[in-house]
């Protein structure tokens, strides 16, 4: 039987933030004690971010608690995208059991922090493992450490995203008991006799068809189909190509998973930032090292077509043969919500939508880790839920 509830407060105390939030995620999950605890709280409360840990701890009567710093919170339905908040997900029952993780000196050591990741977890695997990640979005490079943790734990998991802050100390925070540290990945092993159901929704619409990459150097693009870069890109944006700042900050490259694709199709590839555009070189700095003779497109990012996206989604995780869900995460790219959808609480609303009031908790990421192909891997600009259910037989 698993037990769960999610709660939020947005008191300016964070003592009683984090009080009021604990208890009301406790009397949803009719626990006493809880196996463990997520807490994401935002930068407003930076300054008593480890009294909010040990407050957590207090209410939920268990030491296993973590989570990260946040621009945002997500927790009943609710999405608070500034101002002080904190959000807090509880969780027990007879098959599920929790365990937090914290490795230091994240910066520049992907494969190491890997590797210590997955010594402090694999004593406490089970039968079914969701692992849960907080990483410090500065100091990470998220594609190494996945690849790396995959090699690790084959067969395991892995949920969640890179804490984020509102731009007014340029640090993250990650949270584990109450250890309270920038440049470091904090996480939570949920494992026992459970079923996952996994989705991840993209805020972005492919543009036309992919292209040959005839020429690049590291990270840049110099040539399309033997064209210049900028050139192919320019066509793609249209008239956003106008503004190049304007046009770097709504469309992306586009990466197929299958590198010989020439659709981009939906769930089959990722998007990854164009951080450099020049008319006249002709080039395009990307975040990802393409490589001669891959293909590549690009992908406008569209209020509608997340909409859409996130319904198809939900579709699609409903019509699983799974029991219904004791519990959801959401992580959700700092991209969408209301700047994206020019309303509040726009994911959430279609969650409880398609899946009734489930507990969900969860925070606005500087990245996302999620479902991608067979596996997991790094997302931007997406949503990603994991619902957790009871064993159907």
């Amino acid at each position: 039987m698993l037990h769960a509830g999610a709660g939020y407060s947005i008191s300016n105390n964070p003592r009683v933030a984090a009080a009021e939030a604990t208890r009301d995620a406790m009397r949803q999950a009719g626990l006493h004690h809880a196996a463990g605890a997520l807490c994401f709280a935002t930068t407003a409360h930076g300054a008593a971010f480890g009294l909010i840990m040990r407050t957590v701890a207090t209410e939920a009567r268990t030491r296993e608690v973590a989570g990260c710093s946040s621009v945002g919170v997500i927790a009943a339905e609710h999405e608070i995208e500034s101002g002080p908040a904190v959000a807090v997900m509880v969780f027990g029952g007879s098959s599920l059991s929790a365990k937090r993780l914290f490795v230091p000196s994240l910066r520049g050591r992907a494969r190491e922090a890997a590797g210590e990741i997955a010594a402090a977890i694999r004593p406490a695997l089970g039968v079914n493992n969701l692992l849960c990640l907080f990483a410090d979005t500065y100091n990470t490079e998220p594609d190494a450490l996945l690849s790396a943790l995959e090699r690790e734990l084959p067969g395991v998991m892995v949920v969640g995203g890179g804490a984020s802050e509102d731009g007014s100390i340029g640090e993250t925070f990650q949270f584990c008991g109450d250890t309270v540290s920038s440049n470091a990945v904090a996480g939570m092993l949920l494992a026992g006799d459970f079923d996952l159901n996994l989705g991840a929704s993209l805020a972005c619409t492919p543009l036309g068809t992919t292209h040959r990459v005839t020429a690049v150097r590291d990270n840049i693009l110099v040539e399309l189909d033997g064209r210049r870069a900028f050139d192919v890109f320019a066509e793609a944006a249209g008239p956003l190509a106008e503004d190049v700042k304007r046009a770097v900050a709504f469309v992306f490259l586009g990466v197929p998973l299958d590198p010989d694709a020439e659709q981009m199709e939906r769930g089959r590839y990722l998007v990854r930032n164009i951080v450099g555009a020049s008319s006249e070189h002709g080039v395009l700095a990307v975040a990802h090292r393409p490589k001669i003779g891959e293909r590549v497109g690009f992908a406008l990012r569209n209020g509608e077509r997340s909409r859409d996206d996130l319904k198809a989604t939900l579709e699609e995780m409903q019509a699983r043969k799974v029991a219904p869900p004791a519990f959801g995460l959401y992580f959700d790219c700092v991209s969408r919500g209301a700047a994206l959808y020019n309303i509040p609480d726009h994911d959430s609303a279609y969650i409880g939508r398609y899946l009734g009031h489930l507990p969900i908790a969860g925070f606005f990421t500087g990245f996302e880790i999620g479902p991608l192909g067979a596996g997991y891997g790094t997302l931007q600009y997406s949503g990603v839920l994991a619902l957790v259910s009871g064993k159907t037989g």
